[in-house]
């Protein structure tokens, strides 16, 4: 007979406490979420530094072509590529000379354009070791068949190396989205004192701390071994425009992914004063 008044009671007790919390105000809207970070691409500078110089081309290719030759058409590619996408202040890199002297005038020139990422662009070979010969256009020349395949390099000892790595993957991923793969045998120990640390085996980043283009630059800065044109299959696959486009595209969409990321200097310089 007393469950009456006690049900009334709790009845009460719940009113009270929808009457205590506030109705939500005429017109108030929920907050929308916030929007993701977008590129600005006219405020982002990427330098697209070229391998080598024509007095000191680099590699030779299986069929007698200097590594220099396949640098530039590639960066030049890229280059074109980016300014598509509105990177209009891409700069490609170019120095003459012989190696050493060459190299340091281009690190500078990379510093002093105070930009926000560098890509530079090569192309690889094998050790001595791991040549044969063959006889192309009349000419016993030396190749090797054994890798093929891209790779990516960073140093740990380039002042942004957590930024350089970050791109080097999205770069290694958007390549590897490409169905493009990646030369394994820098980690093997049968490359000696060439053999590299692998970073990240799903990209197909190495750290390679001694290259003086990725750790005397001020910025994020990456090394791209495109291909292996000691590779006879390789070589003339590198010399195609198809592959060559799918290449700079994967580099493109890497840089528009990082930006979108990482402010631009001239942004950044901006917001801190």
């Amino acid at each position: 007979m007393q469950r009456r008044p006690i049900l009334a009671a709790a009845v009460t007790i719940l009113l009270a406490i929808c009457a205590a919390v506030p109705a939500p105000a005429q017109g108030v809207k929920s907050r929308p979420p916030a929007a993701a970070p977008q590129c600005d691409p006219a405020n982002f500078r990427v330098i697209v530094d070229v391998g080598h110089t024509p007095e000191s081309p680099g590699a030779v290719s299986a069929r007698g072509v200097d590594e220099y030759a396949f640098n530039l058409a590639l960066a030049k590619v890229i280059d074109t590529k980016l300014r598509d996408a509105g990177f209009n202040r891409a700069h490609l890199l170019l120095a003459s000379g012989q190696a050493i002297p060459s190299l340091v005038r281009r690190v500078a020139q990379a510093n002093a354009l105070s930009a926000d990422l560098l890509v530079s662009i090569h192309h690889d070979s094998v050790p001595e070791a791991f040549k044969s010969m063959w006889e192309f256009g009349g000419v016993q020349r030396p190749y090797s068949d054994r890798f093929r395949g891209h790779s990516i390099f960073v140093s740990a000892d380039n002042p942004d190396y957590q930024g350089s790595v970050t791109f080097a993957k999205m770069l290694g991923a958007k390549l590897k989205a490409r169905g493009l793969e990646y030369t394994q045998h820098y980690k093997e120990a049968f490359m000696g004192s060439r053999r590299r640390l692998l970073v990240d085996p799903e990209t197909g980043v190495y750290r390679y701390d001694q290259l003086l283009i990725l750790r005397t630059a001020r910025m994020p800065s990456v090394l791209l071994e495109a291909g292996s044109i000691i590779h006879r299959d390789e070589e003339e696959l590198m010399g195609t425009e198809e592959h060559q486009l799918k290449i700079a595209g994967a580099v493109t969409e890497a840089v528009e992914t990082f930006c979108s990321l990482r402010p631009a200097k001239t942004q950044r310089a901006s917001t801190q004063r």
